[in-house]
């Protein structure tokens, strides 16, 4: 039973992680189709098991792409070259099972199907997919982003990196990360409660040489020490060995997840995953808009703290819906931010594409350790503070 102030918790996964190896998986082939033909249309999702590496889904395209190649390379890219390590990248089976994307679906995104009064056509794209989508930013860290999910992100990506360099010699591709922050009545976070950090290793290795090796190479390397004290616990490998990983101790599937790709479960979600989709699909460009919408907002000073939900109907281009939430911090009413989205931000599939140049070849990178918070993509860009400070009020 948990006494006191507020917590809140958040996890993370390394790029070993079953599921993480999925999202890869699908957006590396994604930018190898998008590398020759930018304008395809890619649905691709990746399930992993017990020696095999299973691609489906609907690809419409002109290139030609060598799917197995691309898998076995990101493979042994993450770092499962061995058959000890519980996947091999050169002896894995790949089953590839990929159609064309229905031309149902294509009627609606080349065409939005929206017309002005002369009949002509409004907007190329309608977009992909019916549903909603959120965007979140807050003050909590110089990222915009919550402080739990933004410290499970760096420990994931640092318990890697010690891999990659050679700084341990018994790490493993699969591993995993828990952040739980406390809050102080304000709502301000104030320190770092409970760490959680579970990570593949090899047979000889003692619990005790780990859990030493994990504090002192990975979690004192990325957590600010100002906000650990002799109250914070720790949990390394709890379970006590960690020797099987990766598909040989669970199956993997692209898209699942998604609370560790966005906010950490901060906010709400729409539920739509991001890997293996190409722009025209609302689940993610949209979500890399509304997230660009909210970071400018609460950098402009607008709120403190904001959700923004955007929703689509399949080919139509505009928005059906637009629903803010600054949590009581915005220095405007909800509704007049809303409206002042409306007035700045074009949401059309589109535009959006074109905002963040999303026909390259950069998703990849997004896969692991998060779609946003992060340096290098264009969606977190602070390009548009000034012009959203004019409506301060004085």
């Amino acid at each position: 039973m948990i006494k006191g102030g507020k917590f809140f918790t958040s996890e993370s996964v390394t790029e070993g992680h079953p599921d993480k190896m999925c999202d890869q998986i699908s957006d590396a082939i994604l930018d190898a189709v998008l590398e020759q033909d930018p304008t395809a249309r890619v649905a691709c999702e990746t399930v992993v098991c017990t020696g095999t590496v299973f691609v489906m889904g609907q690809i419409t395209t002109t290139a030609k792409i060598d799917f197995a190649n691309i898998v076995r390379d990101t493979v042994r890219e993450i770092g499962y070259t061995r058959a000890k390590y519980g996947f091999d990248a050169d002896s894995c089976g790949v089953i590839i099972s990929l159609d064309k994307q229905s031309p149902d679906i294509a009627l609606g995104v080349d065409h939005s199907g929206e017309y002005n009064e002369r009949g002509e056509i409004l907007d190329m794209y309608g977009a992909g997919d019916q549903g909603m989508m959120f965007g979140y930013a807050c003050n909590e860290t110089p990222e915009y982003m919550p402080m739990a999910i933004t410290l499970a992100q760096r420990i994931a990506k640092r318990l890697a990196d010690v891999r990659k360099e050679g700084l341990v010699d018994y790490l493993r591709p699969d591993g995993k990360s828990q952040v739980t922050v406390e809050y102080d009545d304000k709502g301000n976070p104030i320190r770092v409660d409970t760490i959680v950090l579970s990570t593949q290793h090899s047979p000889e290795v003692t619990n005790e040489k780990i859990a030493n090796d994990m504090m002192n190479l990975v979690i004192r390397k990325v957590v600010p020490l100002n906000l650990l004290d002799e109250k914070t616990k720790y949990y390394i490998n709890p379970t006590g060995r960690f020797e099987i990983g990766g598909p040989a101790a669970d199956s993997g599937l692209t898209g699942r997840k998604i609370i560790v790709d966005t906010y950490g479960g901060y906010c709400a979600h729409g539920g739509g995953a991001f890997s293996g989709k190409d722009a025209t699909k609302v689940d993610r460009s949209a979500a890399y808009m509304a997230r660009y919408i909210c970071k400018n907002i609460v950098a402009a000073g607008l709120a403190d703290r904001v959700q923004l939900q955007v929703s689509y109907a399949i080919g139509r281009a505009k928005p059906v819906s637009l629903d803010v939430n600054t949590y009581g911090t915005g220095k405007l009413d909800d509704v007049v931010i809303a409206n002042i989205i409306s007035e700045e931000f074009d949401l059309r599939p589109k535009a959006i594409i074109e905002l963040f140049d999303l026909q390259k070849p950069i998703y990849k990178q997004t896969a692991s350790y998060g779609h946003f918070g992060r340096e290098g993509f264009p969606w977190e860009k602070l390009d548009r503070v000034e012009d959203l400070k004019k409506y301060l009020p004085q």
